[in-house]
Order: C-alpha cells, then sequence, then structure tokens
C-alpha cells in the first residue's frame, strides 16, 4: 500500500527546490488547493551534472547503489542555501554518506564544522586524508545515517549504530525542544526503501527516540520526486494566523539520470506537541492516519463514526468541517486538529481501534 499523499504537519519551512529534466515540476496527482504552502528554494544548476551513481569501481555485490554529489558549483549552492536557513556559521553539519567529499570541502570552506558518515569503506580513506588537512573541522564515521536505531536488533556493528553510542562518542549534547536544532543533516536518500525510511523518521519524530531525542534536529535532503509529491506534496508552511503562505515558482534545474529529485528541508515544528497531542499517545494518531486512508474515499462522518465513540456531530462542530467532505480533501493540520479536538473529550472511551491494521506500513 503506498504513502498516504496528505501526510500530518509536523515539520516547519518544508522548502525544496526540484532538480528536474525539462518542464515544471508534474503536480497532476495533487490537487489544485493542496499545492499551496510550499517555500520553493531554485537555484540555477549547471544541466546533466551534479550527480554519480556509485562508481563502477565500487564492489559489485552492493545491494543499495547510492548517488553522490560530484559537481562542486552544485555542492557550493547547497552550502548557500543552508547557510541562509542557519545563520550560525559554525553550524555542525552530520553528512550523510559523502561518497567523495565534494560537498564535505564546501561545507568546511564556509567555516562549518562537519561530521562525516560514511558507510561505504572505500571513501573512508579519502575522507581521513581530508580530516587531517583541517583543524578539528571535520570528524569521520563509518556509520550509515539511514540505518541508525534499528528496530527488533540484537547487537550492532558499523556501519550499523545506535544514535546514542554515535552522539556520545562525537560529543552531541540534547537541547531542550523549545531551542534551535541542535545540528544540521544533510544528504540524499536511498533510492530503495524510500519510504520506510520516512515513515521511521515520523515514528522518530513523534516518539522522540533517536536523532530526535536531542532536540529539533533539521533534515536537508535530496528525495525522488514522485515520493516528495506523495507523502510531502501537503506540508505547508503557515503563518501565525492559520493560513498557508504562498509559494513562489517551481523551476526545472537538472535531469539526474532520467529521474527527477528535489530538495527539501525539513525542520520540526516548536509547537508539535501539545496537551492532547504528545510523545506518549503519538502511536494512536498514527494509527488514526493508517485508518483513514485505508478508506481515503469516504465521508469524513464515515470515519468519524468508525473511529471514535464520541459524538461525531460535536467534533464536527468543534473543528468546524462539513460531515460529507471527503478525508483527502482535508489539510494536514486537519488531521492533528482532529486527533486533538477527539482527545480533549472525556469520555472514558475515545477511540476504536481495527486490529487488522495495526501492523500495516501505509
Amino acid at each position: 500500500m503506498s504513502v498516504p499523499r496528505l501526510m500530518l504537519s509536523s515539520l516547519a519551512g518544508a522548502g525544496r527546490f526540484c532538480v528536474l529534466g525539462s518542464g515544471a515540476a508534474r503536480w497532476k496527482s495533487v490537487r489544485a488547493r493542496n499545492r499551496r504552502g510550499l517555500s520553493d528554494l531554485h537555484p540555477q544548476l549547471s544541466p546533466n551534472q551534479g550527480f554519480r551513481d556509485s562508481p563502477s569501481w565500487l564492489p559489485k555485490n552492493r545491494s543499495e547503489p547510492r548517488s553522490y554529489i560530484t559537481n562542486p558549483k552544485l555542492a557550493t549552492t547547497l552550502v548557500q542555501i543552508l547557510q541562509k536557513e542557519n545563520r550560525n556559521r559554525h553550524q555542525l553539519f552530520l553528512e550523510c554518506n559523502p561518497g567523495p567529499g565534494i560537498l564535505t570541502q564546501a561545507l568546511l570552506e564556509s567555516q562549518a564544522k562537519v561530521i562525516a558518515l560514511e558507510c561505504n569503506r572505500t571513501f573512508l580513506p579519502h575522507l581521513q586524508s581530508l580530516r587531517k588537512k583541517v583543524n578539528r573541522k571535520l570528524e569521520v564515521v563509518h556509520c550509515d545515517f539511514f540505518k541508525l536505531d534499528p528496530r527488533n536488533s540484537g547487537i550492532v556493528k558499523p556501519p550499523i549504530m545506535l544514535s546514542e553510542t554515535l552522539f556520545q562518542n562525537l560529543g552531541i549534547e540534547a537541547l531542550p525542544w523549545s531551542e534551535d536544532n541542535p545540528l544540521t543533516v544533510v544528504g540524499i536518500f536511498p533510492a530503495k526503501n524510500e519510504k520506510k525510511i520516512l515513515w521511521k523518521l515520523l515514528y522518530d519524530l513523534y516518539s522522540s527516540t533517536s536523532i530526535y531525542s536531542y532536540g529539533r534536529v533539521q533534515l536537508n535532503m535530496f528525495i525522488a520526486e514522485k515520493e516528495y509529491e506523495e507523502p510531502w506534496s501537503s506540508f505547508s508552511v503557515y503563518n501565525q494566523v492559520g493560513g498557508p503562505k504562498k509559494s513562489k515558482n517551481k523551476e526545472p534545474l537538472e535531469q539526474i539520470n532520467k529521474q527527477n529529485m528535489c530538495f527539501i528541508q525539513m525542520t520540526p515544528l516548536q509547537n508539535l506537541f501539545t496537551e492532547n497531542l504528545t510523545s506518549v499517545n503519538y502511536d494512536i494518531f498514527f494509527h488514526m492516519l493508517k485508518q483513514c486512508f485505508m478508506k481515503r474515499h469516504a465521508t469524513l462522518m464515515d470515519h468519524l463514526q468508525s473511529l471514535s465513540p464520541v459524538n461525531a456531530v460535536a467534533i464536527l462542530k468543534e473543528i468546524e468541517k462539513d460531515g460529507d467532505m471527503k478525508i483527502t480533501d482535508l489539510y494536514p493540520e486537519d488531521f492533528k486538529l482532529l486527533f486533538e479536538t477527539i482527545e480533549s473529550f472525556r469520555e472514558s472511551c475515545r477511540w476504536l481501534f481495527d486490529d487488522c491494521i495495526e501492523d500495516i506500513i501505509l
């Protein structure tokens, strides 16, 4: 089953720029009203340059081919974007699978401190040699960021690691959720298992575990356009009065092996957790989402009657929605509001569960 197109609005500033072949981004599958609110970044890049797949000289038995940034111009553009978002020139960056280190070097030249997490031993000697040239500004660790904190695992060994061990070894301390992000993560999502990685990050975020136990960690990632449009297309940048901000124009940038990619910046909302949505009851929230998107063409009233024994008319009045509207017509913020509204009722039983979808990953 595919990931639901509408997702909870848990991240602030889900800005992106598209890396496209030709023409504008394709949004045919996204309703016009749900396309708004994205903060687009669109640097000019040379066509057909910037990324490469795993080199041919790497071991042939690698099951997870990866892409790497190989164009210095693209690396410089990314650094400019990252510095614009993070005004602290000495910001700590955690770079995922830097490969040849093109972006690593650009970050170092901007006076940033970098922790390079590289899962492929082949690149480690080069990164280690680069580390010797810069004084304490670069740390190199044999680690796969996308396999941090595996679930249901016993003893782990590099490149698989526990975030607690990794961060303790690097001297990274947790920050309160109310403060700025403790570090900035940058990388390229592996083409394999993008959906699973995205869902794991969401679970980690809402449970305040893994990297999010250290604070509001900001992710800056390249992701396939098709995956971006599906789960992230409705992440909106909301202003203080709750309305979505207008988005800038999308602009074609670059073709990567005939596959379009987007660069997204994701920072957890400072007010993500509330009295009625916490890192304790988040699993009920996720179950609500799963149950909604199992029947995505049903009306809101139908869903309310199957989700909760609480009076559906009272819920609709609280959230100011029409019961005849489709669940796919809701904004991401609406799902969060719906959950918090049901949780705010003081009935002894507030939720009905469909056990058959308990283990489904959408």
